[in-house]
């Protein structure tokens, strides 16, 4: 009975962290960032971000470096964070580890940045 309570559980608790986790259109991610309770964070290289320009007051997490991981485990598992690479790839990625780490809410931008100027969105230089 013990390992059946466990077990359940478990398997509830997966379902609860999938379901806030999702990936959305950039329409639907630009929509979600008036919350300003929300944090967003660019998952790009700082090369990349130079050459291309980032989503306005974004944090910057080098999804690539050696300390990526680090310090994903380090932010604030309750907050609600609004992720976003270059194509959609490595904020996937980043949406999974945040997911298996409790974190309670991560909204990707299932195409990445490279959509996001598509679309013609605001996106700011940086030096």
């Amino acid at each position: 009975m013990k390992k059946l309570i466990i077990l359940l559980s478990f398997i509830f608790s997966m379902g609860v962290s999938a379901q806030n986790a999702r990936d959305v259109d950039a329409e639907t991610f630009k929509k979600l960032m008036k919350d300003k309770k929300s944090i967003v964070i660019d998952l790009r290289t700082p090369e990349e971000i130079k050459t291309k320009g980032k989503i306005k007051n974004a944090l910057e997490i080098d999804f690539l470096a050696m300390d990526a991981e680090d310090k994903i485990k380090k932010l604030d598992k309750k907050k609600t964070y609004l992720i976003y690479c270059a194509g959609g790839g490595r904020s996937g990625d980043c949406k999974d580890l945040m997911v298996k780490e409790g974190f309670n809410s991560v909204i990707n931008l299932a195409k990445g940045f490279d959509d996001w100027k598509k679309k013609g969105f605001e996106a700011e230089t940086v030096k």
